[in-house]
């Protein structure tokens, strides 16, 4: 059978000039994962706003159940009217239902108003950013220590569980753990701050920084010398969750294929402990310190309190023996925001440090 020729001007038949057709770099493949990461990320933050606007309402009307009166504790110890407190009451709009209340404040959340504090007569937006530098320095340095002390103990525990080590830390830890923040403090501030018995007053009881401090330096290592029980108080409770994260990480990478490869290939156990188990036991531990920098944040009323350490914590507390409604309606939802946030970056972080997990 012969076939028919094809002259210049006729189109190829078929099966002519098949050359493979590269492919597209942006095709089908990558739109698709490219979809599915903006299902992802559209799914966490709608997870998120909807948390927090269930704190909002739950915040709200649970303060309201709170016992006192505002208006009758700010005019306290002052001959006032009924009809000045009639005034004071239309003044902040506690005379309005509360269904009209919550909407109020609502609408002043869209707009970024916390509202205004009763007893101190500013906005609630100010006194937070005001005592937010505090809290932070307070609550960030006792997480970066807890987490660098409760790492270190982890790993060494982890990676020879059962030893006298191991037991050692983690019993230490679990008892630190259980302690009640508030009696630990105090603790901290009979023995090593009240000058009485036999140990003198090595550390200041409460404050952040001396009455007399002047100047940069100075201001800096008084801030330093205050900081020492409330951050040694904060790091005693919370390292022990990085401790066990990480001791239970590092245990379940002790018999993994590569590590074995790595003692086939002559690495000394310290080498293969540090280069290849810690690093990717650390991936569950990231996550924790992202969610804890949220929670601490929220968690440093009773640090703060005990130690008179004048930050966001303290704030609160002051507002809630008032009550002051429009304060600690605003720094609930600073606390419980800092914590949705952290919840959401630790989703968004995760997959990019382990594909397993990826989209």
């Amino acid at each position: 059978m012969t076939s028919t020729p094809t002259t210049a001007g006729d189109p190829p038949g078929p099966g002519a000039n098949d050359a493979p057709v590269p492919a597209d770099p942006a095709g089908p493949g990558r739109a698709g994962r490219a979809g599915r990461v903006a299902r992802y990320v559209a799914g966490r933050l709608t997870t998120a706003l909807a948390s927090l606007a269930a704190v909002v309402v739950a915040g709200f009307f649970l303060f309201r159940i709170l016992p006192g009166d505002p208006v009758r504790a700010m005019t306290e110890g002052r001959e006032v009217t009924a009809e000045q407190r009639e005034e004071l009451r239309r003044q902040f709009g506690l005379d309005q239902p509360l269904w009209q209340q919550f909407l109020d404040y609502a609408a002043g959340l869209l707009r970024f108003d916390l509202g205004t504090s009763f007893q101190y007569r500013e906005p609630v937006a100010e006194l937070i950013l005001n005592r937010l530098g505090p809290t932070v320095l307070l609550a960030g340095t006792g997480t970066v220590v807890a987490a660098l002390l409760g790492l270190f103990l982890g790993a060494r525990a982890g990676w020879r569980p059962g030893g006298r080590g191991d037991r050692v830390n983690t019993a230490v830890a679990l008892f630190l753990w259980s302690v009640p923040t508030f009696w630990l403090g105090l603790l901290l501030i009979v023995f090593l701050a009240s000058g009485r018995g036999f140990v003198p007053g090595l550390f200041p009881t409460g404050g952040m920084v001396a009455p007399g401090a002047d100047g940069a330096l100075e201001t800096a290592l008084s801030t330093a010398r205050h900081m020492v029980l409330p951050v040694a108080t904060m790091v005693a409770v919370i390292y022990a969750q990085y401790l066990m994260i990480m001791r239970s990480s590092l245990m379940d990478e002790k018999g993994a294929d590569y590590l074995t490869t790595a003692r086939a290939k002559g690495l000394r156990d310290t080498l293969v402990r540090r280069r290849h188990a810690v690093p990717n036991a650390l991936l569950p531990t990231v996550t924790l310190v992202f969610l804890n920098l949220g929670q601490v944040v929220s968690g440093v009323i009773l640090v703060e309190t005990v130690f008179s350490w004048p930050g966001l914590g303290q704030l609160f507390y002051s507002g809630l023996r008032v009550p002051d409604l429009g304060l600690v309606q605003g720094l609930f939802v600073v606390f419980a925001a800092s914590v949705i946030l952290m919840n959401l970056l630790a989703d968004l972080v995760y997959p990019l440090l382990d594909p397993r997990v990826r989209p």
